[in-house]
């Protein structure tokens, strides 16, 4: 037995090191069932120990049951060895107010009595609604197909023509082979990582970023890297770095008005983002579900790069319903063809042609601008308000966005987020804590506000206790 066996590691011999990492790989699903292991010299070099110490460790896991020796060949992971993905396991336990699932949970399944300014959709009340009943009375004398049918695998043609003039807008030039409707925005980044992504791969994400993102990529087994978010986007030089250092296979992000930061990307951050990006053979996915609530359009990566490595992905459930769900892809033809493929595996064609229907409706005519319109001015005004009521309380806006209905705050007296969201928690009212987004757990002072979930006073007394009870917190 060589000698670093006997030395200590942080769990243990180095033998024992060498088994918690084979066995991580399984459970984490980066080796699956009858997959090879590393050669013993190419993990001991990984590792840094000796070839014996890797041979012990091996023929250890093989008496587990774990891996299987085969004479001339190396070792295998047991065709019963990896377990079913629970993804709540594949990150270490956080408290539950920061977990992406949990806090995911609490704003989907909460009655109507509980306050939901952490949730990251607009009450009713402030969708179009007389739009959408339009629509779906229109229903009634459509054709019988429609009502009964499967969707097309592309998804419907008139709701394309509609997506692809709206695409131009931003100067986003796609012709009908470029684009795809799917399931839901969700569903459209699901797809591409599994066209993309192998488990183990590294994705690039924002540090902070949309929690559901984190959540996706787990389920996807990917390794997942931040990069500090800045005003105008990404910061550069950390980007930069770690495309060198780290080789990331997939960058996901908001262009416009970032969620939850409420930030936009500059001209200057986009043209430097796809010079790297090209440099590393780096993907893009932008998510550019939030780009209708800009009063005027800021720069878009699809544009600037021709869809030719920026995949560009949306929906209409912030904008006009969550209920009709239906998102979109454009991207490269060749790639729109593999994704097709993978749609009809996982869900047998498109959308559901009503949803796709009804959108249309509502969009094809000058009801949606208009909504919209109004929307703007009213958020315009909400941000305000409640930006003022959360400064009285000593909580401060990251920055004033441009659009939308988020703010990114930070707590005052370097008070927990996760505390405060706790306590208010307690009494029925859902928060958003910082870290709930951040990759790096970096953000324990910040809360992501719904600015258009918090007209009711009781909202307001609910959190005027959580600060007064949270740790850290001072004054009265």
């Amino acid at each position: 037995m060589g000698a670093d066996t006997r030395m200590k590691g942080r769990n243990g011999t180095r033998t024992a090191d060498v088994m918690s990492a084979v066995r991580a790989k399984v459970a984490g699903r980066a080796l699956g069932a009858g997959d090879r292991l590393p050669s013993i010299r190419s993990l001991a070099a990984t590792m840094d120990v000796s070839p014996s110490t890797v041979v012990e460790a091996y023929d250890r896991l093989a008496a587990e049951g774990l891996i299987r020796a085969r004479r001339g060949s190396g070792f295998y992971v047991s065709p019963m060895a990896a377990p079913p993905l629970a993804l709540a396991e594949v990150e270490p336990r956080r408290d539950r107010e920061v977990d992406p699932f949990w806090v995911s949970r609490q704003s989907l399944d909460a009655d109507a009595a509980v306050l939901k300014p952490g949730c990251g959709w607009l009450p009713a009340d402030w969708m179009p609604e007389a739009g959408l009943r339009r629509a779906v009375r229109a229903l009634a004398r459509a054709d019988e197909r429609l009502l009964t049918d499967y969707g097309s695998t592309r998804g419907a043609l008139a709701l394309r023509r509609l997506l692809i003039t709206r695409l131009a807008e931003d100067a986003v030039e796609a012709s009908v082979d470029q684009l795809m409707l799917t399931g839901s925005g969700t569903q459209a980044t699901d797809l591409v990582c599994r066209f993309l992504l192998r488990p183990g791969d590294t994705v690039l994400v924002d540090d902070p970023c949309y929690f559901n993102f984190r959540a996706l990529l787990r389920a996807h087994q990917a390794r997942i890297v931040g990069v500090p978010t800045t005003p105008s986007g990404p910061d550069v030089a950390h980007f930069e770095q770690i495309l060198g250092s780290e080789r990331p296979r997939l960058y996901i992000t908001n262009s416009a008005l970032h969620n939850p930061t409420g930030a936009t990307l500059s001209l200057a951050t986009a043209h430097r983002l796809l010079t790297a990006a090209a440099g590393h053979d780096l993907t893009i996915i932008e998510d550019d579900i939030f780009g209708d609530f800009e009063p005027e359009r800021s720069p878009r990566l699809a544009a600037l790069d021709g869809l030719t490595r920026v995949i560009r992905i949306g929906s209409f459930s912030k904008t006009l319903s969550a209920s009709v769900r239906c998102g979109y892809i454009a991207a490269r033809a060749d790639w729109i063809e593999h994704l097709v493929d993978l749609q009809v595996a996982t869900s047998f064609g498109g959308p559901s042609p009503v949803a796709a229907e009804i959108i249309a409706k509502v969009l094809i005519g000058g009801s949606y601008r208009k909504h919209m319109d109004e929307l703007r001015q009213r958020l315009t005004r909400t941000r305000r308000d409640v930006a003022r009521k959360l400064q009285a309380l000593g909580i401060e806006p990251w920055l004033m966005p441009r659009g939308g209905f988020f703010l990114w705050c930070r707590l005052a007296d370097g008070l927990d987020a996760t505390a405060v969201a706790r306590a208010a928690l307690e009494e029925d009212v859902v928060l958003a804590p910082g870290n709930v987004f951040s990759v790096s757990q970096s953000a324990s002072h910040f809360m992501r506000f719904n600015v258009a979930q918090m007209s009711e006073p009781r909202m307001w007394d609910v959190l005027r206790r959580a600060l007064k009870s949270a740790p850290g917190i001072t004054g009265s």
